[in-house]
């Protein structure tokens, strides 16, 4: 919980991941072109307070993620989203075991999301299932420009995606989390355009599509479907921490999502580890728009307390202590 100025924002940081992007971890070039691309969004966005060395950022363990959001952090609870990468890392990017220990240890203040990748056809399917029953998945990060053989990527409205969210569907996996935002080398960056959103949220009204990233650089493009598509939900992953090096463009990227999307399907996301969450909730709480900037109103209390952990909390089920809940006037 972060308190100020006598308010409790309830923090849920919807979007953390452990990996394992270590040499040894690493099954090609690709490995480290990617871990490498990861550090300079990390390097170029951070205060300089706040910056890793290399060798830690590769790998960083439980240990240290649980102190970084919960401790240090001030995350109430923090919900992984894990990317497998399977043709650049031996044992995947995103530590799977590791990660659901940590959630079954600290029962409450964790969600395991999961993955799947539709090319891997009927055989993915019931592994979905059996992921399904072991994880208690309530949602999946999908990553649509991941490798697999000769391709580079699959889209949202392929037909074996819809076989996969049909069965999401019946499993009843509502959360469906898609990278859709800037492109990490070597991956391609129009495997991450967001227009097969569009298809999918109208043909499964009954899930929910958060897009990860809020689809930049297409935040245009985003908008405009999301605007339609009342189950399309923003991710503030990599557009926030752009409050430290570049705040009017960040006042841009909340104001326009503010205007198309209104403030209760907006998410935060402190995208762990490319940044730690301790910043970014106090600098979101301290930002306003600058006052020229006079087409966007400023944000007020009751937003960021949505945006910072109420939505993702209604959407995931989570318990809210009353002194962090809205009145009822702030929530209608």
């Amino acid at each position: 919980m972060y308190r100020k100025d006598g308010e409790n924002y309830f923090i849920v940081d919807a979007h953390v991941a452990l990996w394992d992007a270590r040499p040894e971890n690493q099954r090609n070039i690709h490995g480290k072109q990617f871990i490498d691309c990861f550090y300079d969004y990390h390097r170029n966005l951070s205060p300089e307070s706040e910056l890793w060395p290399y060798e830690d950022y590769l790998y960083y363990g439980g240990e240290r993620l649980m102190k970084d959001l919960f401790v240090d952090g001030y995350v109430d609870h923090a919900i992984f989203q894990p990317a497998r990468l399977g043709a650049f890392y031996r044992t995947g990017f995103g530590q799977t075991e590791e990660a659901f220990a940590l959630t079954r240890k600290h029962h409450g203040k964790l969600t395991y999301n999961h993955y799947f990748d539709p090319r891997f056809e009927e055989a993915g399917l019931d592994r979905l299932r059996e992921d399904a029953a072991r994880f208690g998945l309530q949602g999946v990060k999908l990553y649509t420009a991941e490798w697999k053989g000769d391709s580079r990527g699959y889209k949202l409205d392929d037909p074996w995606t819809y076989r996969y969210l049909e069965t999401c569907r019946e499993l009843g996996i509502r959360n469906i989390h898609i990278h859709k935002g800037p492109t990490i080398r070597p991956l391609d960056r129009d495997a991450f355009d967001v227009a097969d959103v569009d298809k999918a949220a109208t043909d499964f009204t009954d899930l929910n599509f958060v897009v990860e990233h809020c689809g930049l650089p297409r935040l245009e493009d985003f908008c405009w479907i999301a605007t339609q598509e009342p189950n399309v939900h923003a991710g503030l992953a990599v557009a926030i921490p752009f409050m430290h090096t570049r705040p009017r463009y960040f006042a841009q990227i909340i104001g326009e999502l503010l205007y198309w999307l209104g403030e209760d399907r907006i998410q935060f996301s402190s995208d762990y580890a490319l940044w730690t969450p301790r910043w970014l909730v106090e600098r979101f709480v301290d930002f306003r728009i600058p006052a020229d900037m006079d087409e966007y109103p400023q944000l007020t209390v009751a937003q960021k307390k949505k945006i910072l952990g109420l939505n993702a909390a209604a959407m995931y089920g989570i318990d809210v202590p009353a002194e962090c809940r809205l009145p009822e006037e702030a929530v209608a």
